[in-house]
């Protein structure tokens, strides 16, 4: 259908619909605006925590709304009609529906990457032909202009990401081995010998390879097992997100199948931390010792309902993750440097991140359940940055009380830096070893 000539902005009447009342504009403004503000509430409210495919099916539909609105709106109140805008809405409709009902899994989602993108591209190019058509100099194109950019922007995104994941190979380089847990198999490497074994607990949004500077250091006096758990690194997706009750019991059976003996030196840096707890907790006669680097105090008040976090996955597929300092610098050495940002940037660990953020209130709630070790060796180690937060080292004090046999350290380097940084995983590693030591010899912490 040929495209009506511009008008002006306030024309008379027409044939079979009633006069002009408002700016043609005000209609792009508005549809834009309840589009928007409909998938918000759909992927942040409704379906918030949902599934991967129902959060970018959910918002999909909404911003089709917005365009149906658009087409509707014009004709009915303006000369202008865009009816164009149909296109759009149909297209957004019919993928969102697609996604919801048919329930693609990562596979799927990423083998769809390699459509999508020239799909959404066409579909712009289009569009800013359209609007450029439909609507004259000052009648709203450049409240229309930005989106069709947006939508390009969002296609090159899509095929950069899609491109990425195919030529990452993380798994390729693999160290260890993966075990079945029952359902799913987790991924563990354990290096050195001599008890007792150390396991390390991994902070939020990191992998096993994070301990990259501290796992081999240790591994000269003893023996060191790096894991990750359900949904982190080379690990397998749990059916569905893991609280620390979940996650003990599958990792207390990856050591059994992997033949580990314990009892272990628990390691957790950041809520690792609070995921070693809540195994002491559960598996007391598993446990010789422990060492929390930066720990969250599980006595504070975190976690809940993701929130904007949702959205996390499905920005991941749009390639916004490989605009993050993470996704192409770490100051781990090679290749765990390259394994953290292919971990980093993909949708797969941005789903984890919301996944264990949403279960974080719980896991506090279960890491608070150990109120003793005893006098097993105990090295808290906290992180520089936090001197003016008397919470904080209230929250660390108390941690060290939970033995008899403890020591409080204040480490030179931050949070993070405990894990990357020379200074900060020489700091890490050596309450380790203390610990261990203090296990062997049955002495007390110095």
């Amino acid at each position: 259908m040929p495209a009506p000539a511009p008008t002006a902005e306030a024309p008379g009447p027409t044939a079979g619909r009633p006069a002009h009342t408002g700016p043609i504009r005000r209609i792009i403004a508005g549809s834009l605006l309840a589009g928007a503000l409909l998938a918000a509430a759909l992927t942040l409210a409704v379906f918030s925590g949902a599934p991967e495919h129902v959060i970018t099916g959910s918002a999909l539909i909404g911003f089709a709304s917005g365009w149906a609105l658009l087409a509707a709106l014009s004709a009915w109140l303006t000369s202008q009609p865009q009816r164009w805008a149909l296109v759009p809405a149909a297209a957004l409709a019919t993928t969102g529906l697609g996604l919801v009902v048919l329930a693609p899994g990562d596979p799927g989602l990423t083998a769809a990457g390699w459509v999508w993108p020239p799909v959404l591209m066409t579909l712009a190019v289009w569009m800013g032909a359209r609007i450029r058509r439909a609507l004259a100099a000052g009648s709203g194109r450049w409240l229309l202009y930005p989106v069709v950019v947006v939508m390009a922007a969002a296609a090159v995104g899509g095929a950069v990401q899609t491109a990425a994941l195919a030529s990452d190979d993380p798994g390729g380089s693999m160290p260890g081995q993966t075990h079945d847990v029952g359902g799913h198999r987790l991924h563990l490497d354990c290096t050195g010998s001599g008890g007792p074994t150390v396991v390390l607990f991994n902070g939020l949004g990191l992998t096993s390879a994070n301990w990259a500077r501290v796992a081999p250091a240790v591994a000269r006096s003893g023996r060191v097992c790096a894991y990750d758990r359900a949904g982190q690194g080379w690990s397998e997706d749990a059916p569905q997100p893991q609280d620390g009750h979940r996650a003990a019991a599958d990792l207390h059976t990856l050591l059994e199948s992997a033949g580990e003996r314990g009892p272990y030196v628990l390691v957790g840096h950041s809520i690792g931390g609070d995921h070693a707890m809540t195994y002491a907790a559960r598996y007391p006669e598993q446990v010789a010792g422990m060492v929390l680097l930066d720990a969250t105090d599980p006595h504070r008040v975190g976690g809940g309902p993701p929130g904007a976090m949702a959205v996390l996955p499905s920005l991941a597929r749009l390639g916004v993750g490989q605009l993050l300092p993470t996704s192409y610098w770490s100051a781990l050495p090679e290749p765990a440097a390259g394994q953290v940002r292919e971990f980093n940037a993909g949708p797969r660990g941005w789903r984890n991140v919301r996944d264990e953020i949403a279960t974080l209130r719980v896991l506090l709630t279960q890491a608070r359940a150990l109120t003793t070790l005893g006098d097993r060796p105990l090295v808290v180690l906290t992180a520089a940055g936090n001197e003016d937060d008397p919470a904080r080292l209230a929250g660390q004090e108390r941690m060290a009380a939970l033995s008899t046999n403890s020591v409080h350290r204040h480490a030179s380097a931050g949070h993070g830096a405990l894990l990357d940084e020379e200074r900060g995983a020489a700091s890490s590693v050596q309450a380790v070893v203390d610990v261990v030591r203090a296990v062997r010899a049955g002495t007390p912490l110095r």
